[in-house]
């Protein structure tokens, strides 16, 4: 089969039996794989009404038909279940070199059903499968685990575990592979940890087929070239990683401070920013498999409190323990986003919902008790303390890691939750940047940049420029980059390569790979098909309607180019439901679904 190793494993942890299945081709075609594939096998398989953390919740790992490929930043897949944190459909996509070895050892994907007794990891060496006794191994934390499995196994072997905070069940826990990459967010950690399953150890001989190859090389090399020329692909995010994104951000207005609460630009941006980084503790950049830009950074803080040396902060990551927290110490920024790696925290979530603590302790709702000592916004040794608390699971972080949305529930205040379907929303404010609101209300994941990264156009100007602050014209743009998302984290390739390229490069990969004859135009319909299905088993699970919190829809920003502005939301919503072909309500019609065959 050409982009397809055409076999399923399938694992029942309870019974410990270990079964081959051929790939169903037809769900293959039409859903291309890794995050559609993935979830088309989670819904024929699982009801929406399971509990996230019950047995019946199953676990999925799918790659995509070009993973493993020389395809332009082919090393992807993704990690599919009902997520802890929101309910949703959950769908963590994560890159390294761990997508490609279960290609190459034979598999498209794994399915994990029920849970085991005691402690285990899953060996898988080609053809051979089995579940090995990881008591010894319960308890450490990524890192460890990861080191210990190599020097048990081999350092060819890839590696995804869970950390303690997945292990103690963490609403917001990850899966890390090759130490520091993430299916991040939603709490897919947590479904492992429940699973008592600690981690896939894998390595693989074999290779991946491609239907046409010449034509497939040719058009490798002009997307890899295209992406190399790019100034922010091949520039911008070589040099600076995704912290670049500070300084655009924060001059646009849209960095979101202090829990989302004051103003629109902070003074001190740059001492967190990617220009920063690289001057202070940048030890060298780090790719992923099959990567041409390169955006991740190896750090090393040398001595201090503050001491660390890992991969990270990503821009993400820099803001929720930086801006949001009003931090702007990069040393301690550094420091918890590398306790998120090593314990296996959605570092999103984590400063977001230290930032929420903090408003909540400022107003009185948290007693000084609680906490320990008195939390306020600034406190760069509290964003330490607090993460390495949460990845415990101990003390006040038993309640931090429940996530922003439930803290703020039991201390009367949801509303000072920045989430939406109660995942937190990451760093661009959707009052400045108008699409991104859209994207964030929208998303089948909850709060969410990745699904449809409007701040591409609106503030990068990629591949037009937009204005960030009009709502004409954003609900069509959204749903157009949230199908070419559903698509790209299908095939196995990575969201950043739409920094330099676009659907026709994906869609002539894709091509040559599989063999398709398929049109652009057709290729795109199957991400719109995932993005419907993604909907419809939201609708059934009963998750919440697409709405903000209630900050971004009622307090103007004080300040900036966006002053006295909200996320005019109606007027958006109307605008993508009807380019979506959905109801009033934000629900697909049967006349929708059955245009795409579902």
């Amino acid at each position: 089969m050409n982009g397809w190793k055409g076999t399923i494993l399938r694992v029942n942890l309870k019974t410990g039996t270990i079964s081959k299945e051929p790939l169903n081709r037809q769900w293959a075609n039409d859903f291309v794989g890794a995050r559609g594939l993935g979830t088309k096998y989670y819904v024929e398989e699982c009801s929406p009404s399971i509990d996230a953390l019950s047995a019946e919740n199953k676990l999925i790992f799918m790659t995509g038909p070009l993973t493993g490929t020389l395809a332009t930043s082919a090393g992807r897949y993704e990690v599919v279940a009902k997520a802890p944190l929101t309910g949703t459909i959950g769908a963590a996509n994560s890159g390294g070199k761990f997508g490609p070895e279960i290609k190459y050892a034979g598999y498209d994907g794994i399915i994990f059903e029920d849970v085991s007794e005691t402690p285990v990891y899953l060996y898988i060496y080609d053809d051979v499968a089995e579940l090995r006794d990881a008591t010894e191994l319960w308890g450490l934390n990524i890192h460890k685990t990861t080191d210990r499995l190599e020097e048990q196994l081999g350092e060819q072997f890839a590696v995804a575990a869970i950390g303690p905070a997945g292990e103690r069940g963490s609403l917001f826990a990850c899966i890390n592979n090759d130490r520091n990459r993430a299916a991040g967010r939603g709490g897919m950690g947590a479904v492992m940890g429940g699973k008592k399953l600690k981690a896939v150890a894998i390595r693989g001989t074999g290779s991946v087929n491609v239907a046409r190859p010449q034509e497939f090389r040719r058009d490798a090399k002009k997307a890899r070239d295209m992406l190399l020329a790019h100034p922010v692909a091949g520039g911008g995010l070589a040099a600076y990683g995704t912290e670049v994104l500070v300084n655009i951000i924060n001059e646009s207005g849209a960095l979101p401070l202090n829990n989302w609460r004051d103003g629109s630009y902070m003074e001190t941006a740059d001492r967190f920013s990617g220009e920063t980084l690289a001057d202070t503790f940048l030890v060298k950049n780090r790719a992923c498999f099959g990567c041409t830009i390169a955006c991740g950074r190896v750090t090393r803080v040398s001595e201090g409190p503050y001491a660390s040396f890992g991969e990270g902060p990503e821009y993400e990551a820099g803001w929720s323990f930086g801006a949001s927290s009003g931090v702007d110490n990069l040393a301690a920024i550094c420091k918890a986003n590398f306790l998120c790696n090593e314990y296996g925290l959605d570092p999103i979530t984590m400063g977001a919902t230290i930032a929420c603590a903090m408003e909540l302790a400022e107003l009185g709702a948290i007693p000084e008790e609680d906490i320990g000592f008195k939390l306020r916004f600034g406190d760069a040794d509290a964003i330490v303390t607090l993460t390495e608390l949460t990845g415990k699971v101990e003390g006040f972080g038993e309640k931090l890691a429940l996530g922003s949305y439930r803290l703020g529930e039991l201390y009367g205040h949801p509303e000072l939750s920045m989430s939406v379907k109660k995942q937190e929303m990451p760093a661009y404010d959707g009052r400045a940047i108008q699409g991104m609101g859209l994207e964030y209300a929208t998303s089948n994941r909850g709060g969410c940049h990745v699904r449809g990264y409007l701040t591409s156009p609106e503030i990068l100007g990629i591949p037009l420029k937009t204005d960030p602050l009009v709502t004409k014209g954003k609900g069509a743009l959204c749903k157009l980059f949230q199908d070419l998302t559903a698509l790209i984290d299908s095939s196995g390739m990575c969201l950043f390569i739409t920094f330099g390229i676009g659907l026709p490069e994906v869609a002539e990969q894709y091509r040559a790979v599989v063999g398709s004859d398929e049109s652009d135009e057709e290729i795109l319909l199957k991400g719109e098909r995932i993005w419907n299905l993604e909907k419809q088993y939201n609708v059934a699970a009963g998750v919440e309607k697409d709405t903000l919190p209630p900050r971004l829809l009622r307090e103007e920003l004080p300040s900036g180019p966006a002053k006295g502005k909200v996320c005019e939301l109606d007027d958006l919503l109307e605008e993508y439901y009807a380019e979506r072909g959905w109801d009033e309500q934000g629900e697909p019609t049967k006349d929708k679904l059955t245009a795409l065959s579902l």
